[in-house]
C-alpha cells in the first residue's frame, strides 16, 4: 500500500515537473515538437521579409456565426476527437487570423479567422502534413467541414510582441511597401500569422504579417530596388 502511494505520488510529481518544464520552455518561444507547414523560400525581400512558397494543405473550419470562443472549439473538438474514428489530431502553428480592425481576409493557413467574398467570417485550422482531403477524419459536427487548399507564395514579415493594431499596421504598411518595389505584388488581403501561446515573452514571441503575392509578369509592373 505504502509503496503504490509511493509510485503514485512520483507519478503525479514527474507530471506537475513536466507540465512546468513545458509551460517555461513556451514562455521562452520554444517550439520544438509542434508541426509547422514545409515550405521553400523564393526570395529574400530585406529585413525579416521573405517570399515562401507553400504546398498543398489540408484544413478544417468552421463558420463564426455565433459570439465567443465557440467556433475555436468546434474545431478544437475536431483534433481532440470529434471526428470519425474518434482520432487525436496535432495542431499546427502558426494562428492565422485578420488583422486587428481589419473588414475582411482571405488567406489559408494552419488557423485561419477570415471572410470569403460575399460570405460570413469562418476560422480554419490547418492539418499535419500526413492528411490528404481522403485520408483526413470526417468531422461529426456538421457545422465543422474539411477543404483541401492549393498550393501558394506568400510574402512575410517577421516580427515580436504583442499583436496589435498599430503593430500590424506598422508591419503590414513595411511589407507592401517592399512589395512593390519587388518582381512580386499581393494577390489578397493581409493575415496576422501567431507561433507562440499568449504566455511566451513579448521579445520572444514570433508573429508574421502574411500576404498572398504573384509575380509581376510585366515589365511595367516590376519596381526597382
Amino acid at each position: 500500500m505504502k509503496r503504490t502511494l509511493i509510485i503514485s505520488l512520483a507519478l503525479v510529481l514527474t507530471l506537475v515537473i513536466g507540465g512546468w518544464l513545458m509551460a517555461g520552455s513556451q514562455i521562452l518561444g520554444d517550439r520544438s515538437g509542434t508541426e509547422e507547414p514545409a515550405y521553400t523560400v523564393q526570395a529574400t525581400l530585406g529585413d525579416a521579409m521573405e517570399v515562401r512558397r507553400y504546398g498543398d494543405r489540408v484544413a478544417v473550419e468552421t463558420d463564426m456565426s455565433d459570439s465567443g470562443g465557440r467556433p475555436f472549439m468546434r474545431l478544437y473538438d475536431y483534433i481532440t476527437g470529434a471526428n470519425q474514428g474518434t482520432r487525436k489530431i496535432a495542431m499546427t502553428i502558426p494562428v492565422a487570423m485578420e488583422p486587428q480592425g481589419a473588414e475582411t481576409i482571405a488567406m489559408t493557413a494552419p488557423v485561419e479567422m477570415t471572410r470569403r467574398a460575399g460570405q460570413g467570417r469562418f476560422i480554419r485550422f490547418m492539418l499535419p502534413a500526413e492528411y490528404t482531403i481522403d485520408t483526413a477524419p470526417k468531422p461529426t459536427n456538421p457545422r465543422v467541414r474539411l477543404v483541401a487548399l492549393p498550393a501558394q507564395d506568400v510574402a512575410v514579415r517577421r516580427f515580436s510582441g504583442w499583436r496589435s493594431p498599430p503593430l500590424e499596421r506598422r508591419n503590414t504598411r513595411v511589407l507592401t511597401d517592399r512589395l512593390a518595389r519587388s518582381d512580386w505584388r499581393a494577390s489578397g488581403p493581409p493575415v496576422t500569422w501567431v507561433y507562440d501561446p499568449i504566455w511566451t515573452l513579448p521579445f520572444l514571441r514570433r508573429n508574421e504579417i502574411a500576404i498572398p503575392v504573384e509575380p509581376k509578369t510585366s515589365a511595367n509592373d516590376t519596381g526597382g530596388d
